[in-house]
């Protein structure tokens, strides 16, 4: 990789993403800054490196403007906020995470672009009955808005790399999470994070808390997508990005209380086995073929959660 563009760039995976690539890169990277915080990237922004463009993969031209000259495109640019929100328009995803790809792939079609790693999710996988879930899992039947606009991209990806000869990497990521945030879409850290921060004697928990899903910690999710697309043989190809375990909201909630010094918070829940509508209780990769390339995270959900809530809690852009 000689010269790359990163959409969404300045959001959480997005910013470590540009600072590794700057190591050995030049960087473009595009973000509307909807979800993302330019602060994300201020040490390195000003290098001679790196540009950075305020804009959206929902603009052709912005993207356009971006990719002349970069031979890799890393699409992470997506609709921060995952939860189904019956106040926001249905078509979010389908316009920034579907028609937002489509755009991708045009200006990669265009101007004769010929590498691409896309960010996707476990959410495609829906409520899946085989756990751990593989790559082969299927009919895939998404519970969100989110997933299936996902899920479509990964359609538009394989069509493209068919008809253009583009060599893609679809990465189906568990919850990643990081010791910075964003401004929207906050994942279950940062939320308890401000919850017992404005109620120290009380946590609210969304559904019953048994909910159980992996966490990966945002430096393994790099080093996964980097070392996979440099080992992959396939023209296109799918890996899962997770970790080889679980792990509970309400063990969340224990860690997360026990770094603040809260242990004797009360946990409240607002009842049922999912957050909100769309949320998938159970989800568990199956990363035996990322293992098999010789990927392996380095920490397990518990880790990751601890590092992220003492990064969170020491300040980092928080």
């Amino acid at each position: 990789m000689r010269s790359c563009l990163v959409t969404g760039g300045a959001g959480v995976i997005g910013s470590f993403l540009v600072k590794r690539l700057l190591l050995d890169s030049t960087v473009n990277v595009i973000d509307d800054l909807s979800s993302g915080e330019l602060s994300h990237l201020d040490d390195v922004l000003g290098g001679q490196n790196i540009k950075f463009k305020k804009g959206t993969v929902t603009n052709q031209n912005d993207l356009l403007e971006m990719m002349r000259g970069t031979d890799t495109v890393f699409h992470l640019a997506a609709n921060g906020d995952v939860r189904y929100r019956p106040d926001k328009p249905n078509d979010m995803d389908l316009n920034i995470n579907t028609i937002g790809t489509y755009n991708v792939l045009e200006g990669m079609r265009k101007l004769d672009i010929s590498n691409l790693i896309f960010s996707s999710t476990s959410s495609v996988y829906g409520l899946a009955d085989i756990i751990p879930t593989p790559e082969s899992y299927g009919p895939l039947y998404p519970e969100s808005l989110y997933g299936s606009s996902k899920l479509a991209a990964e359609g538009l990806i394989s069509a493209y790399s068919s008809l253009y000869g583009i060599k893609a990497s679809i990465f189906r990521f568990a919850n990643i999470v990081a010791p910075i945030t964003r401004t929207i879409g906050k994942n279950v850290i940062p939320d308890f994070i401000d919850k017992l921060r404005a109620t120290p004697d009380k946590l609210l928990i969304l559904g019953d808390g048994n909910q159980r899903k992996s966490y990966l910690y945002v430096e393994d999710c790099i080093d996964g997508m980097l070392y996979l697309y440099r080992k992959q043989t396939r023209k296109v190809d799918l890996f899962n990005l997770g970790t080889v375990d679980t792990i509970t909201v309400n063990e969340i909630a224990d860690i997360i209380m026990a770094e603040m010094k809260l242990t004797n918070a009360k946990k409240e829940y607002t009842g049922g086995k999912i957050g909100w509508k769309g949320d998938v209780p159970l989800t568990f990769l199956d990363i035996s073929k990322s293992k098999k390339f010789g990927w392996s995270p380095k920490h397990n959900s518990a880790e990751s959660v601890r590092l992220s809530a003492r990064g969170l809690l020491a300040g980092g852009s928080y």
